[in-house]
């Protein structure tokens, strides 16, 4: 299945589509700032790109956390990144009213993996006849995938797709079964990979999610090599003042050498898929 997003086309035989940019807006500055960078590096390596950011982190750990500037603003600063960088706009949702007002201006709308089953959002989410990108929740099965996708289909919606970012491995770690991967695509949907959220160890930290961003480059290349529509990334023109993220969150330099190296693989790939 091909789902198209403006001129980009996002499926699993097609060229990898890159999802990226900081995890959560800080800003309208800072946001337009590094949304300018992280293009740039997408540019510069000659792939589609879609610019992702949540306008409220409505699940982190802490009470005391930066959230975000709130919908209203968060949307507004939103479509001027999108109308200056050109570019296709994903954000996380995590209330059902929150659907048509955020499809006013992103492109695609994402369901957090905490909420994959919340079948009201789901609904709401299908119901703007946005693309839907759902996120599989840590402690489900792949498999399990098929009863989320009904949910959204059930609104006439079959613009979806399926990203995988770790499962939960004993207490404060996450393990990504490239598996996964293979079985979701069986559904005919665009996979994605989310690459830094799998990097995550929750509750690492005593107020906050930690993360190994040692193992990004390994986990790239091998979802690359599974065949499948798209990486979806956490970047940031300085990782350890990030408000959010900031142990995963790739710098500028890494986004470039991820997306070169997984070019290289995707391209392989495909052609042993086509054979």
């Amino acid at each position: 299945m091909i789902i198209s997003t403006g001129h980009i086309k996002i499926s699993n035989e097609g060229p990898l589509v890159y999802i990226g940019g900081p995890c959560v807006i800080e800003g309208e500055k800072a946001y337009l700032e590094a949304a300018k960078k992280i293009k740039a590096a997408a540019d510069k390596a000659g792939v589609k790109f879609i610019l992702k950011a949540s306008f409220d982190k409505a699940n982190r750990t802490s009470v005391s956390s930066y959230r975000g500037p709130g919908i209203e603003e968060g949307l507004r600063i939103l479509a001027k990144a999108k109308a200056l960088l050109k570019a296709p706009v994903l954000t996380d949702i995590h209330e059902p009213w929150q659907a048509e007002k955020a499809a006013k201006v992103a492109d695609i709308l994402q369901i957090p993996a905490f909420l994959c089953r919340q079948t009201d959002l789901l609904l709401a989410a299908g119901k703007t006849g946005k693309i839907v990108n759902v996120k599989k929740g840590q402690f489900l099965p792949p498999a399990s995938i098929g009863n989320i996708i009904k949910k959204i289909e059930s609104t006439g919606n079959k613009k979806i797709m399926l990203t995988e970012r770790g499962a939960s491995f004993g207490y404060g770690d996450l393990i990504v079964d490239m598996r996964s991967l293979e079985i979701m695509k069986r559904t005919g949907y665009p996979v994605i990979f989310d690459l830094t959220h799998s990097l995550q160890k929750p509750g690492a930290l005593a107020c906050g999610t930690g993360g190994d961003k040692s193992f990004a480059f390994a986990l790239a290349r091998s979802a690359a090599a599974v065949g499948i529509a798209g990486i979806f990334f956490e970047a940031h023109p300085n990782p350890p003042e990030a408000l959010s993220d900031s142990a995963n969150s790739l710098d500028m330099k890494e986004t470039f050498t991820m997306i070169s190296q997984t070019q290289i693989i995707d391209r392989a790939a495909k052609k042993c898929l086509k054979k």
